[in-house]
């Protein structure tokens, strides 16, 4: 399967997944509140940064071993071992800390807590083994079954009244049954693996485990903060903001989730000149939902918000600016992605520890200061400093070119396409059409097809990569 069609499979999941994700929220939003919402959301955040410590990189250790070639069932056995025995210490010492844990969150939730953990470190350990034997298209067609699993296990939960707590158990069971589905297949087979498979293991991930770090720094310390100083209305208002902005990253992600596994192979095999081609291409196609997402954000936020309750509206400003900051960590995420894939985990190291120390550093400084929207304004300002450091570093290893025509033309398109929704809203709300949700779907529709029939003529390098792509003949010339 060619690259393009890859990622566009794991877009194309992702997104179905997404979808049936907001919808969920929708419904949990407007059935229980922003303040049961901020209880899940804080959770969730608790759950991710201990699953860190379940890790500890092996993860990624896992992806870029088996990736490798080499002795894949015995580094995925390795893995298994290091990620069962870590988990099941920390599912213990959560329970038994469960009171410092349920003051955290002010619910008890510790139980909760010690089993999303152990399900999220099965379901995260499948999906590395599966990243790692190149079947990332195979990833990516589960989320949408893990997410439309959950959504339907948790709205079921909560219509027969279990509000919070079945949306956690929800959350558990969906995670479960794919991680399950994910492990039928795989190849690899569980066996005795040696000492050096640890080493190995452990020779990535001692660097690699900051790289984990990083990326539930920038999603994630914020809402930890938040939930320590703010209420937690606020902090479901601030959590669905976050959600919509991480929605536009799709693309980017099966972008950097699919081109991985082909760095590394190319990595190994010495192929400069492409390990230079894919890095190039990551960077021309990383923004090209986001930077319309952001212009949509922009002129759209208010009413977007709204559709989960008006109590959401007040998060508009803070919208605008979680988008601008997944913009700025789409493309740092790219340059990560080489430098890990390039066998680089050492310099990734250094960048990740400045990152997680500046962003930690803004988000409780600028919380203190000026409230809930300094959390924003602290993500958008790390994720600058991680793009500049991260971009510096990969320049001293290969030849990083970066597509600025390429760039000018999506901003270009998503400026045009901000114009025409603008008009087309002034031209709905002077008709006085009242159904909020109807207004949101024809712009949102109407801004998708401005933007990208005006990307597909002004650009023939998105033009050409649709045609190699489509299932279907296209014209590559207009």
């Amino acid at each position: 399967m060619r690259i393009g069609q890859t990622s566009f499979v794991v877009f194309a999941s992702r997104l179905v997944g997404s979808a049936l994700g907001f919808v969920a929220t929708l419904y949990f939003a407007r059935t229980l509140g922003a303040e049961v919402l901020g209880y899940y959301s804080i959770v969730l955040a608790v759950v991710a940064w201990l699953k860190l410590g379940g890790e500890l990189g092996i993860g990624s250790a896992v992806v870029k071993r088996i990736s490798e070639g080499e002795e894949p069932s015995a580094y995925f056995t390795a893995g298994a071992v290091v990620v069962c025995a870590l988990g099941l210490v920390l599912a213990l010492a959560v329970v038994a800390l469960e009171s410092v844990v349920n003051a955290y969150v002010d619910a008890p939730v510790a139980p909760f807590v010690a089993l999303l953990l152990l399900v999220g470190l099965f379901s995260s350990l499948i999906d590395s083994a599966l990243k790692g034997e190149r079947l990332v298209h195979l990833s990516g067609a589960l989320m949408p079954v893990k997410t439309g699993l959950r959504s339907v296990i948790q709205i079921g939960l909560v219509v027969a009244g279990f509000g919070l707590s079945g949306m956690l158990v929800g959350h558990a069971i969906g995670g479960l049954l794919v991680g399950l589905i994910g492990a039928t297949f795989l190849s690899l087979e569980m066996t005795r693996p040696r000492r050096r498979h640890f080493r190995s293991l452990y020779d990535f991930a001692k660097f690699s485990w900051l790289g984990s770090l990083k990326s539930r720094s920038f999603n994630d310390v914020d809402v930890i903060v938040l939930g320590a100083l703010v209420p937690s209305a606020l902090v479901g208002v601030y959590s669905v903001a976050w959600s919509i902005a991480t929605f536009l990253t799709l693309f980017g992600s099966a972008i950097s989730a699919t081109l991985f596994p082909e760095l590394s192979r190319a990595e190994a095999a010495a192929e400069r000149e492409q390990i230079e081609g894919l890095i190039a291409d990551s960077l021309a196609y990383a923004g090209l939902v986001v930077i319309p997402g952001l212009f949509g954000g922009l002129v759209l936020g208010d009413r977007l918000l709204r559709l989960y309750g008006d109590e959401f509206a007040q998060g508009t400003a803070v919208l605008g600016l979680l988008i601008l900051s997944t913009l700025v960590y789409d493309y740092q995420k790219q340059l990560m992605n080489a430098l890990n894939a390039l066998d680089r985990p050492d310099i990734a190291f250094r960048i990740n520890a400045i990152f997680i120390a500046t962003n930690a550093a803004l988000n409780v400084a600028l919380i203190l200061w000026i409230g809930w929207i300094g959390a924003a304004i602290a993500t958008v300002c790390s994720a600058c400093v991680g793009l500049a450091l991260s971009y510096r570093s990969l320049r001293e290893l290969v030849d990083v070119e970066i597509p600025v025509a390429e760039l000018l033309r999506q901003f270009g398109a998503a400026l045009f396409m901000a114009l025409v929704v603008v008009a087309a809203r002034g031209v709905l709300e002077s008709l006085e059409i009242n159904h909020n949700a109807f207004i949101v779907g024809t712009l949102v529709s109407l801004g998708a097809t401005v933007y990208f029939l005006t990307l597909f003529v002004v650009s023939r390098r998105f033009r050409s990569t649709v045609v190699a792509n489509a299932p279907v003949p296209l014209p590559e010339r207009l």
